[in-house]
């Protein structure tokens, strides 16, 4: 099998883009969601989009394909609100273990097609470990700050279901991404260490950030820096930054970070900065732009895009990508 580690020393891997955004051009009713399992199910289905691994699991396969056929190495599992903290809006925090095991099972199967038809450019498949909709470190309550919705074991106990489902499903990394609160995915990374010390296995980790804002901090309030320390005491393949902003807003701080770690370095972010519909403009000509200059600067290992962003975009990154050099980490190590 091939080892990621290598083939980061040989070149830029890309990551794949949005998977919302490719499934709102599919436009599933409530019936689609339900499928024929669920449509007799007491509670609203529709966004539920984890759910469409059960109930249309060929539109997952199909994405899967579009991205690597777009040039993308790494695809994320259908899995982002995997977790049975997230899952209660809908009442199906008993699926969990299925919806992120057949999601990883959709996703290494299309994988392992491309990657047979070209064993030089290995495919590889991304366990997707969303924060959930729950922070540990603030409260929802302006009246009580010391009152919180969730507890660090409550987080723990939540990851480890979904990380143990991704790892049997086949994943061959695990993305703890969208981080908006440090604690939350430190939480994550307790999980995945307690089920790799159980297992005895060693899965490589991606840990990808969110900056909210120009203040250059997480919703919880951590600069690059922090973030960064708060995080490093575990051996991760990589670090980075997705979400919330577009290209040319995220490069100041993919650059602190860049110059900060020993690990890779990742970032996937959005197709520009939302318009007044909260939708994304960014042509995948000018996010390509603004990804060279990240390339031309040498602070990049694996690259993608997040919302917003379609196989048009991954492909215009993955051309531009082929011209540069992945980013050192000797002098760091």
């Amino acid at each position: 099998m091939a080892n990621i580690k290598q083939e980061l020393e040989k070149r830029i891997l890309i990551l794949d883009g949005a998977m919302g955004t490719m499934l709102q051009q599919y436009n599933f009713s409530e019936e689609d969601f339900r499928g024929e399992r669920f449509k007799d199910y007491p509670s609203p289905l529709q966004g539920n989009n984890d759910l469409l691994s059960l109930t249309q699991p060929k539109a997952i396969a199909d994405i899967h394909a579009k991205y690597f056929e777009a040039g993308a190495d790494i695809v994320e599992t259908n899995t982002f609100s995997g977790t049975t903290i997230a899952m209660a809006d809908y009442d199906m925090e008993d699926l969990i273990y299925e919806l992120n095991y057949e999601s990883a099972k959709i996703a290494k199967e299309v994988a392992d097609k491309f990657t047979k038809a070209n064993p030089k450019k290995p495919r590889f498949v991304a366990g997707s470990i969303g924060p959930t909709n729950k922070t540990a470190s603030l409260s929802p309550d302006v009246n009580r700050p010391e009152y919180r919705a969730i507890t660090f074991n409550e987080l723990r106990i939540a990851y480890k279901q979904q990380v143990e489902a991704l790892i049997d499903g086949g994943v061959d990394i695990l993305l703890v991404e969208t981080i908006f609160d440090t604690l939350n995915a430190k939480a994550a990374l307790f999980a995945i260490e307690e089920v790799k010390e159980e297992r005895n296995i060693n899965i490589p980790i991606m840990v990808s950030g969110t900056i909210t804002d120009a203040s250059g901090r997480t919703l919880s309030g951590q600069t690059v820096e922090a973030f960064l320390t708060s995080i490093s005491h575990i051996s991760l393949l990589s670090v980075g930054f997705n979400c919330a902003l577009g290209a040319e807003q995220l490069k100041p701080y993919l650059q602190r970070l860049s110059n900060k770690t020993k690990f890779y370095t990742s970032a996937h972010p959005n197709a520009g900065l939302p318009n007044a519909f909260g939708e994304y403009d960014e042509s995948p000509q000018q996010m390509q732009s603004y990804i060279e200059d990240y390339l031309k600067d040498g602070l990049i290992n694996i690259i993608g895009g997040c919302c917003g962003t379609s196989p048009a975009h991954i492909n215009a990154i993955a051309e531009v990508a082929k011209n540069y050099q992945p980013r050192l980490t000797q002098e760091f190590v």
